[in-house]
């Protein structure tokens, strides 16, 4: 079986920061690292569930909402995919660091945590995700272009 893109990047490489992993068509998966790769604490799963309900309805109600294709935890809790469509690096990297301090002080309700919204809605934590986002954002990450 053919060993497919993500697993033949050496992670020992790996800092926090944003990373464009794929580009298909008009399509670009950012790889966004919250925490380096086997140093850092991973994501608190609660936490990273939190982000992505917070993350997904700031991203799909923002001003790019019509370009934003997809945004999820990465299994190994080390951060999130975000696909978007025709955006570029630096709108996106503004974007990211734009939705994560609005994750850091979210004061609201979380988006999508009723039973009839999701299948898992106690499955969350807002102050980890609030300390992850700040963990996150208080680093030199949007000092570092970096790219698979």
């Amino acid at each position: 079986m053919k060993r497919i893109t993500s697993f033949s990047v050496d992670h020992t490489q790996l800092k926090k920061g944003i990373y464009i992993s794929r580009t298909d068509d008009h399509l670009t998966t950012y790889d966004i690292r919250m925490c380096e790769p086997n140093v850092d604490e991973p994501l608190d799963p609660k936490a990273a569930h939190t982000i992505e309900h917070i993350g997904a309805t700031l991203l799909r109600n923002g001003i790019y909402k019509d370009k934003i294709i997809y945004f999820g935890p990465m299994g190994c809790m080390t951060g999130f995919y975000l696909i978007t469509k025709d955006l570029d690096f630096e709108t996106v990297k503004t974007l990211v660091k734009t939705t994560f301090e609005q994750i850091a002080s979210w004061d609201q309700d979380i988006p999508g945590a009723k039973k009839e919204e999701c299948g898992n809605y106690t499955y969350m934590d807002l102050t980890k995700a609030k300390q992850a986002a700040l963990f996150f954002i208080n680093s030199s990450w949007e000092h570092e272009y970096h790219y698979l």
